[in-house]
């Protein structure tokens, strides 16, 4: 039995955990620092989740837009990057007041059947994704190695997939996102690839203030693909989990906003270098269909020096993406059905959530080491999915940004809800359009 002496310090002892939970949130003790440590120690999450968009798949579609249209289409990457801007803020906001990801709040508001089907989509769809994303570092290998038939991309695929394992099973969330950002450097070789291929910069500047447009069905359905491939699921519920997992609180939020807004711009700043590149090098007469003949085709007509950079930019694009989706779907299904979860969780503190990763990167890696393997048009009908689950996610972020018990005074403003809602009849449109020219076999 407790004596009164014991029960006066019960209350004290509560005191002591609870804020002892309160500074394990923060794990990196921004209030007590100056302003331009807290900024580098938020910055991350909105940085990574843009900069993962730029995928394998990505490249291709932004390459086949400067070798079919050159650089005609620079306005519809503008839009593509305020939309993404847009829901990437609202779902960090979302985790920094309520300390939970995007699967997490979903089953507690909209119940558990809505969360399974939105999982199981998630997963089908993200799975494919992941897949393309090793294609992709082979492809990037193939290039840099200048021989399409390589035998390396069997020794570098699984060596890539074996060191992201690693590094998210044996590491601290602070170690792999500071890996993270580093490989997000890799982006920067876009930059002088774009150089080296002399684009003409005054047309450049002119097509992307007054762009030639026209009403092909090709070019709209280029426009629609460039929308599609910025914004994905696996985004949103990575940039969430992220900032619930790293502890950001909403004092230090602005900076988060700050990684947000520049994360988004740096995404579509390279996005765009990517088109220059490829606009000023092979249009019109040298369309491609994956970034590997971007990279190839780059090399008669730009040099080896511009092909070579264009790989570094494929690799280091895929092996990030490779590595945050199977985290975001890790995360996702284990938040949706009440899993421990977390980078810096061990295995046996999170086997749910360590298991799907685990099991994403060995399937990545086994189906994009099958030789000839004829897997895009399921790749094709998967990234389908994955964008017709884009606008109900949207509506959901919305639902959720809007609901007051959840988010107190952090709820979005009119001006903002009249974007938001906006963008999702935006994207809405344009993915009806992508699925509609998909199943009548409308061809780009």
């Amino acid at each position: 039995m407790d004596t009164p002496r014991e029960k006066a310090q019960d209350p004290q002892i509560k005191d002591r955990a609870e804020r002892k939970k309160k500074q394990a949130r923060s794990r990196f003790g921004l209030s007590r620092s100056s302003s331009l440590f807290r900024l580098f120690a938020v910055l991350g999450p909105g940085l990574i989740a843009a900069n993962a968009g730029n995928d394998a798949g990505g490249i291709a579609t932004f390459s086949q837009a400067g070798a079919s249209y050159q650089y005609s289409l620079l306005w519809a990457l503008a839009i593509s990057g305020f939309c993404l801007a847009i829901v990437q803020e609202m779902c960090a906001r979302m985790g920094t007041v309520t300390g939970k990801g995007l699967a997490d709040l979903i089953r507690e508001q909209f119940g558990v059947r809505w969360t399974a089907l939105a999982m199981l989509a998630l997963l089908i769809a993200n799975t494919g994704v992941t897949v393309s994303e090793f294609l992709g570092i082979a492809a990037a290998v193939q290039v840099l190695a200048n021989n399409p038939q390589t035998p390396l991309i069997y020794f570098i695929v699984p060596l890539a997939g074996l060191i992201l394992w690693w590094l998210v099973i044996k590491g601290s969330y602070r170690r792999v996102e500071k890996v993270f950002l580093i490989m997000s450097l890799g982006f920067l070789a876009y930059i002088p690839a774009a150089f080296a291929a002399h684009p003409d910069w005054h047309t450049v500047g002119r097509e992307l203030i007054l762009p030639s447009l026209n009403t092909s069905s090709g070019y709209l359905l280029t426009a629609v693909a460039l929308v599609g491939t910025t914004i994905s699921p696996y985004m949103q519920f990575f940039v969430q989990s992220s900032v619930a997992d790293k502890g950001i609180r909403t004092s230090d939020y602005k900076y988060e906003q700050l990684d947000i807004y520049s994360g988004t711009v740096f995404a579509m700043i390279i996005a765009a270098f990517v088109v220059i590149t490829t606009g000023a090098t092979l249009y019109p007469d040298h369309p491609v269909n994956t970034a590997l003949d971007a990279a190839l085709a780059l090399q008669s007509f730009a040099g080896k020096y511009a092909s070579l950079l264009f790989g570094i930019g494929l690799f280091g694009a895929s092996l990030l993406a490779a590595a945050v989706l199977p985290l975001s779907t890790s995360y996702a299904i284990s938040e949706a059905f009440g899993f421990e979860r977390g980078v810096s969780r061990s295995f046996k503190e999170a086997p749910v959530f360590q298991s799907i990763f685990t099991g994403l990167i060995i399937l990545g890696v086994l189906i994009a080491l099958i030789p000839g393997l004829p897997i895009i048009q399921v790749l094709i009908i998967l990234q389908d999915l994955n964008a017709a689950m884009l606008p109900i996610l949207l509506v959901f972020i919305i639902l959720l940004i809007n609901n007051r018990r959840l988010m107190g005074r952090y709820v979005n403003r009119l001006g903002f809800n009249i974007i938001a809602w906006a963008t999702v009849i935006v994207i809405t449109t344009l993915v009806v359009l992508l699925l509609l020219s998909a199943v009548f076999n409308i061809t780009l």
